[in-house]
């Protein structure tokens, strides 16, 4: 069995958060560990806004756990935690809820990323030796904008995804051939808790692709 570095970034594109995949990289990178420092930092200043407008609203959580939970294991932290800690005080009955009445842009516990551009995150993962796929493009809804993160060294798109339906993966694999970039595939299982509890496994890339994506490490 092979195990290869992965890492999911999310950049900011007309206010949207754009999610940015990278493969191969040296996780050890000075420029990349910079990087995602910052990251983590506005991570912070973010949970701590949405819990200051979700008091407001009436349905207060505690955000400084999940900050220390998040340093101590080393991970960051965001709206699927204080999702989590919504559902875990009952002011919501499910992680979807918890998104559609509150944390989805435009309800009232929004809080907007202050984040890097695709093409800056696309940089950084080839800093670090790296290839950049686009992950799961119908729900970024950024289509317009691919040909410049093409031009400006993306390598991939995540054609195959959990919630990409045939139709959708198909549209996506045409469009990667245009603009020659290479598929990833991917199931977007973060935890047993998350989005996609059952899809881990669910989604793979043939042998052929993964060493099409691969050989376009610099």
């Amino acid at each position: 069995m092979r195990f290869i570095d992965g890492i999911e970034i999310t950049a900011v594109e007309d206010e949207r958060d754009t999610h940015v995949l990278g493969y191969f990289f040296d996780p050890a990178n000075p420029v990349l560990r910079i990087f995602l420092e910052r990251q983590r930092t506005d991570r912070i200043r973010r949970v701590r806004h949405m819990a200051e407008r979700l008091a407001v609203l009436g349905v207060p959580i505690d955000p400084e756990p999940l900050i220390a939970r998040g340093l101590e294991e080393g991970r960051s932290v965001g709206r699927p935690h204080v999702a989590a800690a919504l559902l875990a005080r009952g002011h919501v009955q499910s992680w979807d809820e918890a998104f559609d009445k509150y944390l989805e842009k435009g309800r009232p516990a929004f809080v907007a990323r202050c984040g890097a551009s695709a093409a800056e995150v696309v940089r950084v993962i080839h800093d670090a030796g790296g290839v950049a796929s686009l992950a799961h493009p119908a729900l970024s809804r950024i289509d317009p904008v691919i040909p410049q993160l093409a031009a400006a060294g993306l390598d991939a798109i995540e054609a195959a995804h959990t919630d990409h339906d045939p139709e959708t993966e198909r549209r996506y694999r045409v469009l990667a051939a245009a603009l020659r970039l290479a598929v990833t595939a991917g199931s977007d299982f973060h935890a047993d808790d998350g989005r996609h509890p059952s899809a881990l496994g669910r989604i793979s890339m043939t042998d052929e692709e993964l060493a099409r994506l691969e050989a376009r490490r610099r």
